[in-house]
């Protein structure tokens, strides 16, 4: 069985809806949080009041997509978790971690209940974003009872793409236009062994056979899978500058950090087109 949505992430970097000569993706996680919620907790409990602010940020921006980042709400919905952090660390086998976080029957309809909710009210095509396999499978290796991450290969990687592929399939019935697999290092850490976004070849068919453009978020660049566009980073120094200048791509990626003002940020977006 597959499904599809009126349009995919590839769709609209070919031809942005906003009308700009470049599609944007942006991510106004923090700006958002500062001009909208005005430091206010973030509704991650509440869906819909998720949704609502969102909407609001998206209105003022006017981006290609809505970008929902599936980092932040796992990371808010697993601090704290004992009984879950338990259940991930029962075994020291490479993965096992993962797998069970993947797994977890009670986190994963409480993700899904919260991205159908976004996805049905969403006014762009819905993007997720989330680790790529090797990525996560570093973040939740220490649950085996080591920190050692130097060990861990493609091969390693190529597993966890499984248990992220089988994960996927809870998102099936909603109307997905592609999955970000964020492959950027975290700030301070040590980059582990690149995997090229073609080793994962379950996500791969996965995506395929549910009409979803795959790509990967790489610390130069982003890439999607079967298309020749490559996606630059717009500098955080771009919104607080005037003469900061965009880098060359076929379209953009763009963090808002919480420091840029909202006119600063108007009148940056004025040069996008």
């Amino acid at each position: 069985m597959t499904t599809s949505t009126a349009t995919t992430l590839a769709n609209v970097v070919a031809s942005p809806p906003s009308g700009r000569p470049k599609a944007v993706v942006f991510d106004h996680h923090e700006y958002a949080a500062s001009v909208i919620l005005r430091g206010r907790p973030v509704p991650w409990d509440n869906a819909t009041a998720y949704a609502a602010s969102f909407a609001q940020a998206q209105g003022l921006l006017r981006p290609d997509v809505a970008l929902l980042d599936l980092n932040r709400l796992y990371g808010h919905l697993t601090t704290g978790n004992a009984r879950l952090e338990t259940a991930m660390a029962a075994r020291s086998r490479t993965g096992f971690a993962l797998r069970t976080l993947l797994g977890d029957e009670d986190l994963n309809r409480a993700v899904l209940d919260f991205v159908t909710v976004f996805a049905k009210t969403a006014r762009q095509p819905v993007v997720l974003r989330f680790k790529s396999p090797m990525a996560w499978l570093m973040e939740t290796h220490h649950f085996s009872g080591s920190d050692d991450t130097s060990g861990l290969d493609a091969d390693n990687a190529e597993n966890a793409s499984m248990y992220v592929s089988d994960w996927l399939r809870a998102f099936a019935g909603l109307p997905v236009a592609g999955l970000l697999l964020d492959n950027r290092t975290p700030a301070g850490a040590s980059r582990g062994v690149h995997v090229p976004l073609e080793a994962y070849t379950p996500i791969a068919n996965l995506a395929g056979n549910y009409r979803w453009t795959l790509g990967q978020l790489d610390d130069d660049q982003a890439r999607l899978k079967g298309d020749a566009a490559v996606g630059a980073y717009i500098p955080a120094g771009f919104w607080l500058e005037p003469d900061v200048e965009l880098p060359a791509g076929d379209f953009y990626l763009a963090d808002i950090p919480s420091a840029a003002s909202p006119e600063c940020v108007l009148a940056r977006l004025e040069t996008l087109g």
